[in-house]
């Protein structure tokens, strides 16, 4: 059965009648929200039942046009940009913000606090760390996995940055405290454990430098022009 707060504002296209809505959650216009949870409370305010919980849940945002697919649970305090969509079974912990237009895959999990820029590309089943900071455009590819604490578990956490327009592998691993520079390529598979000056391609176990971005935009279309 689902749950929708009174103090919610729902402009959305559809809402699956199993959603549950909590807290004072805006969502935009013409969204499509399947049977998700939106506007989940932290750990310290979980008091056993979601009449409690709304009262508790400071809610989330969701703009205009987004869609939300079922199993999804969005955490209160997130702000989710209009365009948006989401897989199926995506966890987004509070204080995080997605820009316009990103598309996050199936069985991703964003950690508390995680910044991703508009036109973000995120696959399927990527971890992404507290405090991670992905910028405009950016692509990662399915099972990345990204870190934040190099001793764990360490009393310090430091979170990875991805600039603009930078390319990630399926099951690259970015190691804490790295910095992957504006429109590199990290390559499938690739262990990486510092930073990426912008423009280059890295690959291998740790990741080494093997070309430029340009010699990687050309081959891509060559590739694209084959039959």
């Amino acid at each position: 059965m689902g749950f929708i707060s009174r103090k919610a504002v729902v402009l959305a296209r559809y809402v699956d009648h199993a959603a549950v809505i909590l807290g004072p959650t805006t969502i935009g216009r013409d969204a499509v929200v399947d049977a998700v949870v939106i506007g989940y409370p932290t750990r310290g305010k979980l008091l056993g039942s979601f009449a409690s919980m709304d009262e508790v849940s400071e809610g989330a945002r969701i703009g205009d046009r987004a869609i939300i697919r079922g199993g999804s649970v969005i955490y209160e305090r997130v702000a989710i940009g209009s365009d948006v969509e989401l897989g199926h079974n995506v966890l987004i912990r509070e204080e995080t913000q997605i820009d316009d237009g990103v598309r996050i895959g199936t069985g991703t999990i964003i950690e508390k606090g995680v910044k991703i820029g508009r036109s973000a590309w995120i696959q399927s089943m990527v971890y992404i760390p507290n405090g991670t900071i992905i910028e405009e455009g950016v692509f990662i590819g399915p099972n990345a996995v990204i870190t934040n604490d190099k001793y764990p578990p360490s009393k310090r956490l430091d979170p990875v940055v991805i600039k603009r327009g930078a390319v990630i592998g399926a099951n690259a691993t970015l190691v804490a405290g790295i910095e992957i520079g504006e429109g590199s390529v990290v390559a499938a598979g690739a262990v990486v454990t510092r930073d990426v000056p912008p423009g280059v391609v890295v690959a291998g176990v740790p990741a080494r430098e093997i070309s430029r971005v340009d010699d990687y935009l050309k081959k891509r279309e060559a590739y694209e022009r084959e039959p």
